[in-house]
C-alpha cells in the first residue's frame, strides 16, 4: 500500500487530493499527526483500504518494504 499509518493527513491530501472525500467521511481534521496516532486499528484499517483504493494502490500492487 502506498498510504501508510504513519503519514498525516495533511501529507496525504497535499499528494493525492482525491482522498479529501475520505477524511471527510471519517471525520478526519487535516493535520500534521500520523493516522496510527489519531485511530483504533481496526477503523484504521478500514481507512487505509479505502484510502489506497481511491488511489489505486492495494498490497497486491505494492510489495514489503519496497
Amino acid at each position: 500500500m502506498v498510504i501508510q499509518s504513519n503519514m498525516s493527513p495533511k501529507a496525504i491530501v497535499e499528494v493525492w487530493k482525491n482522498t479529501a472525500p475520505i477524511f471527510e467521511k471519517f471525520n478526519v481534521p487535516l493535520s500534521e499527526k500520523a493516522l496510527e496516532t489519531l485511530f483504533e486499528t481496526d477503523t484504521l484499517t478500514k481507512l487505509l483500504v479505502e484510502l489506497n483504493s481511491v488511489v489505486g494502490s492495494s498490497s497486491v500492487t505494492c510489495i514489503e518494504g519496497g
